[in-house]
């Protein structure tokens, strides 16, 4: 048996996940990273310590795995999108990393808005200019750091920074690159008039080649072995954007499938062989599979608002679960259970971590009054998050007909409570993936294609990918949930106002 080691990073961990060629999960590793904020709205990360948090984890997953190191026959990454990582001339950072919550550059983004480029690029790109994106915060730094940029050698998503690591070798990869302005979507390469367009000619240089997901990008040096465990020499692939990972590590092979991740981005997709130019959508990115367009809509509004409910709202619940051996999700599970949804008019709106309303709309209770408690407010919880998930896939399915059924992944999968929340608000049947870590997974199975184990990603698909119950809707609930979702659309109406007064 060998075995495939996925590597993912996010916004606040770094993951390393063993799987075995059936793609089930032998042992995962996570350690926190340090995010820098300087200022409000920068959220920086040191990438030297990123490379050592990334090297302990892988560390960790092997020692916890109890399988012999050279039985591992491949390596990839998945890793957040957008952001910005930098790599000097000495082979050192140039700058921290940027992690793809930082929003300083927004005002380059607007003045692009204003003065017709973002127009311009559209007609290459396919999507719209987000803060986040590195075209913009390379933008930031030309006009406030510009000898960042000149030390700069190689603009790089996180993942790739990892993988040089590991090989040496500087590449770029498609999925991150064709979801951040960088890639002409028409000739699928990088394209030196579109980075004159963002007045970043000079950066066209130090963009990497670029590669596919399942292409090896090197081999792990002695160094990078004798820091990870990893064996020496074997192939490195080149990764993917983590909403490439997870689509994949669910079964998205075709275009009738959509899935949706709810963690902590509410990740909703499905792809196509042809990209959404009508507007309806912001963003068209190429997906891992050769051939295909990602169609995405996603927003920081998912199960995370529930993680800072639990944190702040249950810490008394959550001890008194642990002393007695069990779970605090158990307890939340049972109180949103005990609540029938006709029986609770509380709106909450799940915007603690960002919005994909409005950039400056904050968390929000409506409705609450002295008869309500904690347990009205988690059914609000839930169902806000769903709410929000809905937004999403109403959007997309402007674009295509509705799917037979929606593969759900992320922490609320693991609740068959809330499960059914979404089930009855989408009219949908709801396919619950095996709980595993979808990022590391979808990367473990481009390093299964680059090592020769898969002959392509359906293969891998259908080797890995179990859907372990399916959840149906109740047809009752369709116009109690239909109402409860034109509520809440009626409360973030009423607040488009509001909003200004909440920057700070």
């Amino acid at each position: 048996m060998k075995y495939l080691m996925g590597i993912d990073n996010g916004g606040t961990f770094s993951k390393a996940a063993l799987f075995d060629e059936d793609g089930k999960q032998i042992s995962v590793a996570s350690v926190p990273t340090v995010t820098i904020t300087p200022k409000p709205g920068y959220t920086e990360r040191d990438m030297d310590e990123l490379w050592e948090v990334n090297a302990q984890a892988v560390r960790n997953a092997i020692e916890k795995s109890n399988i012999d190191p050279k039985d591992i026959a491949g390596v990839s990454f998945s890793g957040h999108g957008k952001g910005l990582y930098m790599v000097g001339y000495d082979g050192k950072p140039s700058y921290n990393g940027i992690i793809s919550t930082d929003t300083r550059a927004w005002a380059q983004v607007k003045r692009w808005h204003e003065d017709g480029t973002d127009k311009k690029v559209y007609e290459k790109t396919l999507q719209d200019i987000l803060a986040v994106q590195p075209v913009s915060i390379l933008a930031w730094f030309k006009e406030n750091m510009p000898e960042v940029i000149e030390r700069t050698q190689y603009i790089f998503a996180v993942k790739d920074y990892i993988r040089y690591m590991l090989t040496g070798e500087a590449y770029s990869e498609y999925t991150d690159c064709s979801g951040s302005n960088l890639v002409n979507m028409i000739t699928h390469e990088h394209d030196r008039e579109l980075m004159k367009l963002f007045d970043l000619e000079e950066c066209y240089d130090k963009l990497p080649p670029l590669r596919n997901a399942a292409d090896i990008c090197g081999h792990v040096t002695k160094e990078a072995s004798e820091k990870t465990g990893l064996p020496e020499g074997i192939p490195v692939a080149a990764g993917m954007f983590d909403i490439n990972a997870c689509g994949i590590a669910s079964g998205l092979s075709d275009e009738e499938q959509m899935c949706m991740v709810a963690g902590t981005w509410s990740i909703n997709e499905y792809i196509s062989k042809e990209p959404v130019t009508n507007g309806t959508v912001a963003l068209n990115s190429l997906f891992c599979m050769p051939g295909y367009y990602l169609i995405e809509e996603s927003s920081p509004t998912s199960a995370g608002n529930m993680e800072w409910f639990i944190r702040n709202l249950m810490s008394y619940e959550k001890a008194e679960a642990k002393e007695n051996g069990g779970s605090v999700y158990d307890i939340t599970n049972e109180w949103v259970a005990s609540i029938e949804p006709q029986d609770n008019n509380i709106i909450f709106l799940p915007f603690l971590n960002g919005s994909n309303e409005d950039p400056l709309a904050k968390g929000t209770f409506v409705g609450l009054t002295a008869y309500h408690n904690k347990k009205h407010m988690l059914r609000a919880v839930y169902e806000g998050i769903v709410f929000s998930h809905v937004t999403h896939v109403n959007k997309l399915l402007r674009n295509r007909e509705r799917p037979k059924s929606v593969r759900l992944s992320g922490g609320a999968a693991n609740s068959d409570v809330w499960v059914q929340i979404f089930a009855d608000a989408l009219q949908l049947p709801i396919n619950v993936i095996e709980d595993k870590e979808l990022g590391a997974q979808g990367a473990a199975m481009a390093a299964g294609i680059a090592a020769g184990i898969y002959k392509d990603y359906q293969d891998a698909m259908r080797r890995t990918v179990k859907i372990t119950k399916t959840i149906q809707p109740r047809p009752e609930y369709a116009d109690i949930y239909k109402e409860k979702y034109a509520a809440y659309r009626a409360v973030i109406d009423g607040l488009n106002g509001a909003w200004k007064y909440f920057r700070n």
